[in-house]
């Protein structure tokens, strides 16, 4: 039996992924969901009965990489990412498996294939792996300075640290920065959860929020915590109970 940790801080999206695998092979055994950094270093700290981990790349509270960094792990890792190809170029030339974002049964078959050719050759090589997490968090800081705002015939920078929040509205995603400036963005939240992490926080499946403009939060009903803002803001902005501690480390970061 093949057993699974999956590190992934979205539940839609892992437990997309565990029903995946059991589509394609019903042996494949979940043992542990993860959803922060922490966490996971806590459970790999005390636990090594499996044979597979999916990790996702950006966590709420850093890259994932800081996990494998502070805990020796001798088990193959599929990571788990939104970026585009062009991104990962590092990842094939030195033989880790990725999953791109959004995965489907074809491309979780041919992760698992490439696993399984490569599982042997994972934990040896040490420089390569290390030389992946510099490549990829080079990219990572290097993307973040601004969003590129397409108005008419101009095309402005605004810098990410202007905005205070993203949110979707009617399935289009807006910027709304310190100054209470709506901007129309062109990336989506998944997208600009990737660019923004962990500058900022992904509090449900509509906001984005920006350590910086969280003035303080409250307990809220059935264990959510509610987010109140640096600047006028009329909506509520819920994390959910199951966020709660990766939001409260990454706050507290």
């Amino acid at each position: 039996m093949l057993k699974v940790v999956i590190v992934e801080d979205e539940k839609i999206t892992s437990q997309d992924l565990i029903n995946t695998l059991q589509k394609i092979d019903h042996d494949i055994s979940v043992v542990a969901t993860l959803t922060s950094i922490g966490q996971a270093i806590e459970y790999f700290e005390t636990h090594c009965d499996f044979n597979l981990i999916f990790s996702d790349i950006q966590l709420p509270d850093g890259l994932s990489f800081e996990i494998f960094k502070t805990v020796k792990i001798h088990t193959p890792i599929i990571f788990c990412t939104a970026f585009d190809s062009y991104t990962l170029d590092a990842f094939d030339t030195n033989g880790i498996v990725y999953l791109l974002k959004p995965f489907n049964k074809k491309s979780v078959s041919k992760a698992l294939d490439k696993y399984q050719m490569l599982k042997d050759n994972f934990t040896d090589n040490t420089n390569a792996f290390n030389q992946i997490t510099q490549n990829f968090e080079q990219k990572t800081h290097k993307s973040t300075s601004s969003i590129l705002i397409y108005q008419g015939e101009k095309i402005i920078p605004v810098k990410i640290s202007d905005f205070a929040l993203f949110t979707i509205e009617k399935r289009q995603v807006f910027g709304l920065t310190f100054s209470t400036n709506k901007l129309l963005i062109s990336h989506n939240l998944e997208e600009l959860e990737e660019i923004c992490t962990p500058v900022f926080f992904r509090a449900n499946r509509q906001f984005l929020v920006n350590r910086k403009a969280i003035k303080d939060v409250e307990r809220y009903f059935n264990r959510k915590i509610m987010i109140n803002l640096t600047i006028d803001f009329k909506e509520s902005i819920l994390v959910g109970k199951l966020k709660n501690t990766a939001f409260l480390e990454w706050l507290s970061s």
